[in-house]
C-alpha cells in the first residue's frame, strides 16, 4: 500500500527541492492538458500548483491504491475550475495513468471541466458552483469528529469565490463548532473571471475578515514551498478553532507572459504559446 504521509519529515533543502520539481511537472501537465482540450482554466491552476503539490506529495495522508481508505485526509477543491492542478496531482500520485490527462473535457472522459467525485478516483467532492466547497469540507470535518476519526480536511478556495455569501456562512459555522480538523487555503492571486478582484469586489482587509469570523489566520507566499509546508504544519496544531492559510499567489505563475494576466483565467494557450511556455518551464527545471 502506497501512503503519502511525510508531514513529520523536516522541511530540509532536499524535500523542498523535490517538491519544487514536482510542482514544475504539474505546471507542465496543466498547460498541455488545457491546450489539448482547447479550453479550461490554466491561470488559477498554475497559481495553486505549489499548494496542491505540498498537499499531495508531503502533507496529506492518502493512498492511490485505495482511494476510499477511511482514515485518509480529505481535500476539497472548492474553486472547482482549478481542477487541472488537481488532476495533474492525482495522475502524478498514481490514481490514474498520466495519458488520461490528455482526455480533459472530452466526451466520455473521467476528467470533466469541473471535478466529479462519481467519475474521478481521488476526487472527494463534486465542485464548480462557487462558494459551496467550504460547506462541504465543514460537513466532512464534522462527520470525522462524530465518527472519532483522526483525518483532517483541507479546502482550497479562490479569492473571487469568497465573494459568495455561503463561504461566510460556512466560516461562521466552523468557528461556532470549533472545527479544528479543518484547514482552508485561500489562493489569493488577485484575479477572477472578469478582472481584478480589487475592482470587482474588494476583499481587503481579507485577513482581518477571517480573524473576525473566528479563524486562526496564517499568511504566506503561496509559491514559497518551505512557507507552505510550515503553514500546513502550524495549521494542524491549532486547537478549538479552524485555520486558514492565506496564500499570496500569482495568476499564471511560472510562465512569464501568463503571469498576472486576466485573459488566462479561462483561456487555454495556443499551440505556439504552449511551446514557449514549456520552454520556460524547462529552463526553470534546469536552473
Amino acid at each position: 500500500m502506497t501512503i503519502f504521509d511525510d508531514k513529520r519529515r523536516p522541511h530540509d533543502d532536499e524535500v523542498v527541492a523535490k517538491l519544487n520539481r514536482i510542482a514544475l511537472e504539474l505546471r507542465r501537465n496543466i498547460l498541455i492538458m488545457t491546450t489539448k482540450a482547447g479550453s479550461g482554466h490554466p491561470g488559477g491552476s498554475l497559481s495553486s500548483a505549489d499548494i496542491v503539490t505540498a498537499l499531495y506529495f508531503h502533507h496529506l495522508r492518502h493512498d492511490p491504491e485505495n482511494p476510499k481508505w477511511e482514515d485518509r485526509d480529505r481535500f476539497v477543491l472548492s474553486k472547482g475550475h482549478g481542477c487541472p492542478a488537481l488532476y495533474a496531482a492525482l495522475a502524478e500520485s498514481g490514481y490514474f495513468p498520466e495519458d488520461t490527462l490528455w482526455t480533459l473535457r472530452k466526451m466520455g472522459s473521467i476528467l470533466q471541466g469541473h471535478p466529479d467525485m462519481n467519475k474521478t478516483p481521488g476526487v472527494e467532492a463534486s465542485t464548480g458552483n462557487l462558494g459551496q466547497g467550504l460547506s462541504v469540507a465543514l460537513g466532512i470535518a464534522l462527520a470525522g469528529r462524530i465518527d472519532r476519526k483522526k483525518y483532517r480536511v483541507f479546502a482550497l478556495l479562490g479569492d473571487g469565490e469568497i465573494d459568495e455569501g455561503q463561504i461566510w456562512e460556512a466560516a461562521m459555522a466552523a468557528a461556532h463548532y470549533k472545527v479544528d480538523n479543518l484547514t482552508a487555503i485561500l489562493d489569493l492571486n488577485g484575479i477572477q473571471l472578469d478582472g481584478l478582484t480589487k475592482d470587482i469586489m474588494s476583499l481587503e482587509p481579507v485577513a482581518d475578515k477571517w480573524r473576525a469570523f473566528g479563524w486562526h489566520v496564517i499568511e504566506i507566499d503561496g509559491h514559497n514551498m518551505r512557507e507552505i509546508l510550515d503553514a500546513l504544519d502550524r495549521a494542524e496544531h491549532v486547537k478549538y478553532m479552524p485555520a486558514i492559510v492565506i496564500a499570496h499567489t500569482v495568476k499564471g505563475k511560472g510562465v512569464s507572459f501568463m503571469e498576472g494576466q486576466v485573459k488566462f483565467h479561462g483561456t487555454a494557450l495556443t499551440e505556439e504559446q504552449l511551446v514557449k511556455a514549456l520552454e520556460e518551464l524547462k529552463l526553470e527545471a534546469e536552473n
